[in-house]
């Protein structure tokens, strides 16, 4: 079945912005979608005060679900994440605290609630943490009940386990236990709130069909699977990863400039793919942007830029970010978006000064991209690691082409 022939506007959507790596028996997924009002899931483990960039076509994938007349459900993992996906990771996540899963649930709430559109009507989003009904399972009735549906041989055969036991690294029980609560989450939520798809990144192939299996052999209901494309970078990169670290969608972990300055250093490869899966321009417009010769793809990574901003950070956050680096970098100012650190005293050593932005973890790594040649203070090179630099006003500081930021005395 090619996406000319899907009946329903949400296929059509997904495929032709470039959602789908793959999917569960597309022809009666796409029967349903066409004719009723499909609830759909994806699942985050509230690991961390913020989701990240990594994390960012999954909720897209949830706008674009709400976008073609269907229901978001996103589901916290209160409850699995007190044991960690172990999905090809190499070892076993840190152990957190019930105060801090909630505090990041909280947190998290914020960010899907400037992609999504919450409340009681039929196709708005709703969020659920599988807490709820994780913590009240008794594991004796739990494995008589569902434990018998599983196959240990099958679950040693999928990739995400292969991997780690391949390398000989530990896999504890508790972990082991994940894919069996991930599949009991969709039969739980086919349920309670008539799901009948869920999504996830291709890494989560094997966890879904077990809940698609489960659920068939428990309630006799039948329920879909997508998943999206693992994102890369042109270069082969893993999307979101930087050297400075992760890109977080949460404003109190990265400034606003810093969010807009990241889709803004998108490799020209990567321009028009980024446009479909992480704006909401049109095609056409966006076929047009992605076929600007040479220099002119500048303007399209600043509209995609400004954009991608604009969905996650608000409009008037994207526009400050895009005029702080025009003013910035085309006309040499200092911008107010930038980051910046207070100096008092008058002066600040360039690596102390590094640190106190945030562009070196350690003196260490300050004193290599001094001898790289990567500091400059109001742009010039600054090759001498003993450097003081005077602050009387404001001082622009910069570490290699993409970090700046305002020393302001």
């Amino acid at each position: 079945m090619t996406e000319m022939t899907y009946q329903s506007d949400l296929l059509r959507l997904l495929t032709t912005r470039g959602y789908v790596h793959q999917m569960t028996d597309a022809a009666a997924l796409d029967a349903l979608a066409a004719k009723e009002v499909v609830p759909g899931y994806i699942g985050f483990d509230p690991t961390a005060p913020s989701l990240h960039v990594g994390s960012l076509v999954q909720i897209m994938l949830l706008r674009r679900l709400q976008q073609a007349g269907h229901k978001p459900i996103v589901l916290m993992g209160g409850g699995t994440g007190k044991i960690g996906d172990p999905s090809f990771k190499e070892e076993s996540r840190q152990m957190l605290t019930l105060d801090r899963l909630s505090e990041n649930v909280a947190a998290i709430r914020r960010i899907f609630e400037r992609f999504l559109t919450f409340g009681d009507g039929p196709t708005d989003a709703v969020m659920l943490d599988n807490a709820e009904w994780l913590d009240a399972l008794e594991y004796i009735p739990f494995l008589r009940e569902v434990g018998q549906h599983f196959s240990v041989n099958r679950m040693l055969s999928f990739d995400s386990v292969k991997l780690r036991l391949d390398r000989e690294q530990s896999l504890s029980f508790l972990e082991f236990n994940y894919m069996i609560l991930q599949a009991y989450d969709f039969r739980e939520l086919s349920k309670r709130q008539a799901c009948r798809l869920q999504m996830g990144g291709s890494d989560q192939w094997g966890n879904i069909v077990n809940g698609i299996e489960l659920t068939r052999r428990m309630d006799g209901v039948e329920v879909f699977g997508v998943t999206t494309p693992l994102i890369t970078t042109a270069d082969g990169g893993k999307m979101g990863k930087t050297m400075a670290g992760a890109v977080w969608l949460h404003e109190d972990q990265l400034p606003h400039f810093d969010y807009w300055q990241f889709w803004r250093n998108t490799d020209d490869r990567d321009v028009g793919r980024f446009l479909r899966l992480f704006t909401d321009l049109p095609l056409d417009e966006i076929a047009r942007l992605e076929a600007l010769p040479g220099a002119e793809i500048n303007e399209a990574k600043k509209i995609l830029a400004t954009e991608a901003t604009a969905m996650c950070r608000g409009r008037a956050a994207a526009e400050e970010a895009a005029d702080t680096a025009r003013r910035t970098f085309e006309e040499g100012a200092s911008g107010a978006a930038l980051p910046t650190h207070i100096v008092t005293g008058g002066s600040i050593g360039i690596v102390d000064a590094l640190i106190a932005l945030d562009f070196a973890k350690s003196r260490g790594e300050a004193r290599r991209l001094i001898a790289g040649g990567g500091a400059r203070v109001g742009g010039e090179k600054i090759a001498d690691e003993a450097f003081v630099i005077p602050v009387s006003g404001d001082v622009r500081l910069s570490a290699g082409k993409k970090h700046h930021g305002i020393l302001r005395g």
